[in-house]
């Protein structure tokens, strides 16, 4: 990683770290010289110091990972909420009921919602922080055979990502969003073999061609792709923490 590039003496807590996009960025942040901190709801490979066991779709979940940002690093200078995902049947809008939309909600809004506002305080206090909203190109051009409802609680995040900086930026804490499009991961992979089997093909092959050709919108990228592109995206957006001696690096 090149020396112009650092977060060293950064506090940073990384939401669904622990796998895909999530377990790059953490690793990237390591690598830049970041405390971090990460969370998934089962004991993984990390040491514990990275990382504590928590469901952040409960507000006890997000409670008791604010409690360990406290304990553990006296608060945060960067929040990147990765978490998200869907676990929503096909079908269109007709196959969502109550229970789905309010998980796919917990999921992909709330925990953003109830970190944000345990945290972002501690952030205007000192001065300055980042808070990274992992959105989706999906907020704007959903799927709604399958994605109807994820794409939604993307939007809503989108929404109030923006709300949110309107009111923090002027206390020197900036708010930004990165949208990506599909990108190859375990869990998107999974997603998009059952749109290919909603539409009648199947394999990860067929799901990747649905990806790249629609109705799937966003660039395909491979997983190598993915972790210069969006850990790239990642780091732009904090760059008001990060040292960069040669700023011309980024036109």
């Amino acid at each position: 990683m090149p020396a112009f590039l650092t977060l060293q003496g950064k506090r940073a807590l990384i939401t669904g770290g622990t796998q895909g996009s999530g377990a790059a960025t953490l690793a990237l942040f390591r690598q830049l010289g970041a405390q971090v901190l990460t969370t998934a709801r089962k004991p993984v490979d990390l040491p514990d110091a990275l990382f504590v066991a928590a469901d952040l779709t409960t507000p006890e979940g997000c409670d008791t990972v604010v409690r360990a940002v406290q304990d553990r690093m006296g608060g945060t200078d960067i929040i990147v909420h990765m978490l998200g995902g869907s676990s929503a049947p096909g079908g269109g809008f007709a196959a969502l009921g109550d229970a789905e939309w309010q998980g796919e909600l917990a999921l992909n809004l709330m925990p953003a919602l109830r970190l944000d506002r345990a945290l972002v305080p501690g952030m205007v206090a000192q001065g300055a922080g980042v808070v990274v909203h992992v959105t989706s190109i999906q907020r704007l051009l959903p799927l709604p055979e399958a994605t109807t409802a994820y794409a939604s609680a993307k939007a809503a995040l989108s929404v109030y990502s923006k709300s949110l900086s309107k009111e923090v930026s002027p206390k020197g804490v900036r708010v930004v969003r990165v949208a990506p499009g599909w990108i190859e991961t375990e869990a998107s992979v999974r997603l998009a073999e059952r749109v290919a089997a909603d539409a009648g093909t199947g394999g990860v092959k067929a799901a990747s061609a649905i990806a790249v050709t629609g109705p799937m919108p966003g660039i395909f990228c491979s997983r190598a792709e993915n972790r210069e592109r969006l850990l790239a995206a990642a780091i732009c957006a904090s760059s008001s923490v990060i040292r960069c001696d040669r700023p011309s690096i980024w036109s």
